[in-house]
This record gives structure tokens, sequence and C-alpha cells, in this order.
């Protein structure tokens, strides 16, 4: 489960006359300077491509004819959640490798930290919901075009921006209420809750509490979705007679299931393991892996295993170079 720390002693709560924190130190993901440059160039490169593939993603959606289907839109959107979501750490990061600070103020983590929940979480809902898509696409085919109409593709995904944006909103308002003392160094690149609940000097416990009860919404609900939607899709597709009709459907389902074991394996890892088991590095190396390493492979996942995918950022590459 996730991690619940009992509240603070009332010696920490005596810490609270000291003068409170104004700003945080990000220890990065190592504090040797001969790593820094290596850092800097591995997470640029990473970062860019993260960027530049997701974009053409949704270009090639949005100028493709062919993939304005419910299950593309909300591949453009994961897209999006991705880039945003890298956006929120690396450019930081790269900035305080760059300048040789670790210093980030205690609003700016604050913004960081809950834009990062925001978008972490926008990413997982939009996967449970593209669980449902082709759990409908697969096990109801003749009433598709009816329950995954455009409006309610809309509705759905203004339903997963408010479930995020709420979550996220209410672990910031209660990290904001808190007291933070004498000690401002994070072992971490990034403003993540954990982390900072840990160097409060007041009591945490509602923030620990809340921590519990909506990461374990936000992390167990979609997931539960997806497996309930991909038992009904392999039942489904075990009763089709040929081995090639079984194929075919299974084959619209390999990207999203590749995205889905990436992304959860990960922050499984992180949240949801007992708390004997973490530690400072290996919480920065899955960290690493569904904050920069899952955004950065999805586009490469949603072309490389789609025809349909592969032919229209053909066309929209041809297209850029005759315009260029």
């Amino acid at each position: 489960s996730i991690p619940f720390y009992p509240p603070r002693s009332s010696k920490n709560m005596e810490v609270k006359n000291q003068t409170t924190v104004s700003e945080f130190l990000l220890l990065g993901l190592s504090e040797q300077p001969e790593q820094q440059l290596i850092l800097f160039g591995l997470f640029l490169v990473m970062y860019l491509v993260t960027v530049v593939g997701n974009l053409f993603i949704i270009l090639a959606i949005g100028s493709d004819l062919h993939l304005h289907s419910p299950m593309y839109f909300f591949v453009a959107n994961l897209s999006f959640a991705d880039m945003s979501f890298i956006s929120t750490t690396v450019p930081k990061m790269l900035a305080n490798i760059w300048t040789q600070s670790q210093t980030i103020s205690f609003e700016g983590c604050l913004t960081q930290m809950h834009f990062f929940m925001t978008f972490g979480a926008l990413d997982d809902f939009l996967l449970g919901v593209m669980a449902y898509d082709r759990y409908v696409a697969i096990c109801q085919p003749l009433h598709y075009a009816i329950i995954m109409s455009s409006g309610i593709c809309i509705l759905l995904l203004a339903v997963c921006w408010f479930l995020t944006n709420s979550a996220a909103f209410l672990h910031t308002f209660l990290m904001a209420s808190l007291t933070f003392c004498a000690e401002n160094r994070i072992p971490h690149f990034f403003c993540d809750l954990t982390p900072l609940l840990s160097l409060s000097c007041s009591d945490t416990s509602i923030n620990q509490l809340m921590l519990f009860i909506v990461g374990s919404i936000v992390l167990t609900a979609p997931l539960t979705l997806i497996v309930i939607s991909y038992v009904h899709i392999i039942s489904a597709i075990l009763r089709i007679p040929s081995a090639s009709g079984r194929w075919k459907a299974f084959s619209t389902c390999g990207s999203h299931l590749t995205a889905v074991s990436l992304f959860y394996g990960a922050a499984i890892g992180v949240y949801l393991c007992p708390p004997s088991t973490h530690s400072a590095g290996k919480d920065r190396i899955a960290a690493v892996l569904y904050t920069v390493v899952t955004p950065m492979l999805n586009p490469f996942i949603y072309s490389l295993r789609n025809r349909d995918m592969k032919k229209a950022l053909v066309k929209l590459l041809k297209r850029k170079a005759l315009s260029s």
C-alpha cells in the first residue's frame, strides 16, 4: 500500500517557530560533478525526442481524416498528456544542471507538483478510457458508433480532466497549508508529493490520509477498468473461429497493452509497494521510467505497431518536406 506516515511528534511541532523555507534544493539524479554533463545531454535528447514524437502523433491524427475516430482521438490526447507530463519535470532539471543551481522556489515547487500530478493522473485515466474504447469496439462492434459517439468521447475526456485536476488541487491545497522549516533538500529531480511531505515540520496526517485514499483511487480505478475490459476482450477474441480473425482483433489492443505495462509497472513500483522496499535511488530510477521513458516510447509504440498511423505519419512528413 501507499506509505502512511504517522503524525509529527510534538518535538517537530515546536520547530514551527523557526524561519519557514522559501525555496527547496533539488538534489537531482546524481551529485557527482563529472556525471552532470552526461545527464544533461541524455535527458535533453530524451526530452526533444518525446516532444517531437508526440507532436507528430497529434499532427498526423489531426491531418488525416481516416484517423478521426474515438481510438485516435484518445491517442492524440494521450500524446498531449505525455508531452505535458515530461515538460513539468525535465526542463527544470536541465536548467538546474546548466546553471549549476539546485534551487526551486516554494511556489515553483508546488506548481511543478500540481501539474506533475495532473498530467500523470490524466495519463492514467486516459489509458483506462482507451481500454473501454477497445472493449466496445471488439465486444459490441454494432453499437460502437452510438456508444462512442463524439459527444460521449468529449464527455469522457472532460471527466478525466475534472477528476485529475480535482485530485491535484486537493493535494496542492493541503501541501500549501503545511509548514517547512530548516530542512529543504529534496533527494529527487523534481518536486514529488512523498519527498515533500517528509520535509514538513507540521502535522502531515491529513495529507498522508488523502494521499492514501486519492492515490489508491487514481491508480486502481483505471487499472480495474483496464483489467475488466481486457477480460471481456480476451473472452470475445477466443470465441472468434479463425486464427487470423483472432490475431486481427487482438492486434488493435497491442499498442495499448504495451503502454499500460510500461506506465503501471513503474508507477506501482513507486506508489503501491511496501514502505520497506523504498529507497531514494530506486524511487528515482522508477520515476525516470514513468516520467521520462514511458512518454518518450509511447509515440513509437503507437506508430510502429499501427499501419494506419504509419501511413499518416509518412503523409505528414512528405507534406512537410514539400512545403519546406
